[in-house]
């Protein structure tokens, strides 16, 4: 066998137990295959296999990539959890990765949006038109339940209970989770599902909860092209990115009094840790309202 289809196939047999144990999505599993993928082209270069790889050629890999600290710190966990999954299997008697160092990061926080921009932002589409009053209805679900842009775009018609008012999400790695929506949000769904998606599906049958003026669906792309077109209109200069609105909800509902845990099962983390860093998100914003307020700030 060659050392492109020996490396192929324990990649796939790594995937898949990642994917059984783990649940991971599609984009983490294409993430973990492309890290793996290159670093077996720099190995093939040495005539060596990924499975026989040792800590002097993942050190020269590292250090060849020439990465941000970030891009390391992510490279060097897909290599981890590779190699960890080989010894664990006993596919070899050590672990290559076992005293690398990830790199020191400087806490990179989450970009956010004043309640006052989010009110402007989330005001912008024109509710008169079947696009605009979609558009608003999917703006005010995102922030009052804090959506990743992927839930957003992906929920099914039978998703959202207006009655109820909670919309039933299916996040990373297949995990399921009830939001509330918050009587705002529930008004907007029920008047785009009354008075806007009928004209959008032109009588066609659309699993989709949101759709677009040729009753397809709705993708990323899309939607972060419609938040920077809102933003221009309302006189945001604040750069934002897809998630924008999920980090202001977040941000503000800490800066409300929520506790984390409650913030951590409404966001979908499946780590708190991944949820403290709206901590210091607020944090600091608390600090730049002091200081610009206070009289002696």
């Amino acid at each position: 066998m060659s050392l492109d289809a020996e490396n192929s196939a324990v990649i796939a047999r790594f995937l898949d137990h990642l994917w059984l144990e783990r649940g991971l999505s599609g984009n983490t599993q294409a993430s973990y295959r492309s890290d793996l993928n290159l670093f077996a082209r720099w190995l093939k270069t040495q005539n060596r296999l990924l499975v026989d790889a040792g800590e002097v050629e993942l050190r020269g890999y590292l250090a060849a990539r020439a990465l941000s600290a970030r891009s390391q710190a992510r490279l060097l966990s897909s290599l981890r959890q590779f190699y960890r999954y080989l010894h664990a299997d006993r596919q070899r008697q050590d672990d290559p990765t076992a005293r690398l160092d990830s790199p020191k990061m400087g806490l990179r926080l989450p970009k956010t949006l004043s309640e006052q921009e989010v009110a402007a932002l989330i005001d912008a589409p024109d509710v008169n038109t079947v696009l605009g009053l979609r558009d608003r209805a999917m703006l005010e679900l995102m922030y009052a339940s804090g959506l990743r842009v992927s839930e957003l775009v992906t929920l099914p018609l039978t998703s959202a209970d207006v009655r109820a008012g909670v919309v039933q999400i299916v996040g990373k790695g297949g995990r399921e989770r009830l939001v509330p929506m918050g009587e705002l949000a529930m008004d907007w769904i029920a008047r785009y599902l009354r008075q806007a998606r009928p004209e959008l599906a032109a009588g066609r049958q659309i699993e989709g909860l949101f759709i677009t003026a040729r009753a397809g669906v709705m993708t990323r792309h899309n939607f972060w092209r419609l938040i920077k077109l809102y933003a221009l209109q309302a006189g945001i200069r604040t750069p934002l990115s897809p998630h924008t609105l999920r980090h202001a909800f977040a941000t503000h509902l800490l800066e409300h009094g929520a506790d984390l845990r409650v913030l951590q099962s409404l966001l979908g983390h499946a780590d708190l840790s991944t949820t403290q860093i709206y901590t210091h998100v607020a944090t600091a914003r608390l600090q730049q309202i002091h200081a610009r307020h206070h009289p002696r700030g």
